[in-house]
């Protein structure tokens, strides 16, 4: 049995000029949904060492508060903790974006002031999110 195996030799440039053509062409194509890592929210949102860099007036100040019974999984303790306990980050956007809907309805530009409390009991998980809503001041307004 006569068996060719054949060789193929880079040149030492060849190997680096293929990495180089794949990583340029890998920089032409964009993903065809922009993905974008913060959510947005109908107002600004900052938090309570935060301030907006335009002068406001304080609305009022807004909160949203809920008790949720806990799952069966959040009441057995691992290794003796209640790990399972809490909400997790997409849960916590969930009620910042509540809060800023409220926010919005009252025709407010931003909340300041934004506080996420939580406590959890034997039977629930409570948490709470508050704000202050303020609306910006025009620029005529600044120096009145």
């Amino acid at each position: 049995m006569n068996t060719e195996y054949r060789i193929l030799k880079f040149r030492p440039g060849g190997f680096v000029g293929l990495i180089f053509l794949m990583a340029s062409l890998a920089g032409c194509f964009r993903p065809a949904i922009p993905i974008s890592m913060s959510p947005n929210y109908p107002v600004d949102v900052f938090y309570e060492n935060q301030q907006p860099d335009r002068p406001f007036t304080e609305m009022e100040w807004l909160e949203y508060k809920e008790e949720v019974p806990l799952t069966q999984q959040q009441q057995e303790p691992i290794k003796g903790r209640m790990v399972k306990r809490g909400n997790n980050i997409e849960q916590k956007e969930l009620l910042l974006a509540r809060l800023t809907m409220q926010a919005k309805k009252l025709g407010a530009d931003a909340l300041i002031a934004v506080r996420y409390q939580y406590y959890s009991s034997a039977t629930v998980n409570g948490y709470s999110m508050r704000g202050m809503a303020v609306k910006y001041q025009k620029e005529r307004e600044v120096g009145q």
